[in-house]
């Protein structure tokens, strides 16, 4: 059986997403079920939800919605109806114009969380996660100090750095881009980054990084940063089966939640540090800027963006339990 293309889980994955908001929509907008003495009902809906990161985020939303009073229901993009708010993670970012109009026609409060949107004018939707450049930039910041600590590009070493990025998804393009901005301003040749495309996924990684880190057996040390945890981690894979020892690789990873599972255990590893990001925070501040516009009709904020921050093999466990 022919197995789907990339290109055709997005296109799946997006036409998922708009049939569960448009089911939930038009609803709502034929639907008295929501009254008065109901609980409102909000939405959450996420692209890759089987993930640490989506799920502390749906959980946090859902607990928000219903400390409040309100209930939840939450589903993956990869129905039940009468939706007063939605929060969204989109598959794919061109579906945002249809999702938004959607919204709009049925007077749904909406939110875009973590990948930002925008409508058929082009206006950005309200938006709550993370500033994809100042990520990418404590990433690359953190990657070229420790390079700078290590010693590499003093003593010799022929150092080469693997970029992981989805460059089909504007906000990892912002993360890499900085990232790659940093750690050439701390010394590195750009003819020494090498990008590797990924879908964001583990496996799709390492498939990438195994010919280009095999199409570079000159180089001796390897520094790794990306769009998320899974990327870098699926490089590193992709480094152990190269036979690259943990000692010369420099890893910088994006969430923290897979970067502290070998931190947790005390097992070697390629993962010096990692730039810790919550879901549970994005799924809060969702929460409440919808709640806050349903119950109390307090216009959404453009913009809420959530606290990151580096952590390392020796502080991490001061923020945030590894979820093994």
């Amino acid at each position: 059986m022919k197995q789907p293309t990339l290109g055709g889980l997005r296109k799946m994955g997006a036409l998922t997403a708009l049939s569960v908001v448009a089911t939930l929509v038009m609803v709502s907008c034929g639907s008295s079920t929501a009254g008065s003495s109901a609980k409102p009902l909000f939405v959450g809906i996420n692209k890759s939800a089987d993930q640490q990161y989506f799920i502390d985020q749906q959980q946090a939303f859902k607990a928000e919605i219903e400390k409040k009073g309100g209930q939840v229901k939450l589903y993956n993009a990869k129905l039940d109806a009468g939706a007063k708010g939605i929060a969204i993670t989109v598959p794919d970012q061109t579906i945002g114009p249809a999702v938004s109009k959607s919204a709009a026609d049925a007077k749904v409060a909406l939110v875009a969380t973590d990948d930002a949107i925008k409508d058929s004018s082009g206006n950005p939707v309200p938006f709550v996660g993370f500033s994809g450049t100042d990520m990418g930039t404590k990433v690359g910041d953190e990657a070229a100090k420790l390079l700078t600590a290590a010693g590499w590009l003093t003593s010799g070493k022929k150092v080469g750095v693997l970029s992981v990025e989805v460059q089909t998804l504007s906000v990892c393009n912002d993360r890499t881009t900085a990232e790659k901005a940093k750690i050439t301003a701390g010394g590195v040749a750009a003819s020494s980054i090498y990008p590797v495309p990924y879908s964001g996924e583990t496996p799709s990684a390492q498939s990438a990084a195994g010919p280009i880190i095999t199409a570079h057996p000159n180089v001796t040390n390897w520094v790794v940063f990306g769009c998320n945890d899974e990327g870098v981690l699926g490089t590193l894979n992709a480094l152990t089966t190269a036979g690259v020892k943990p000692d010369n690789i420099i890893a910088v990873g994006l969430g923290a939640y897979e970067a502290c599972k070998p931190w947790a255990a005390n097992q070697p590893s390629g993962w010096k540090a990692a730039l810790y990001i919550s879901g549970k925070d994005v799924g809060i501040a969702a929460a409440d800027a919808l709640w806050d516009k349903v119950q109390n009709n307090v216009a959404l904020p453009a913009s809420t963006i959530a606290k990151t921050t580096i952590v390392h093999p020796n502080d991490y466990a001061q923020l945030f339990p590894c979820t093994k």
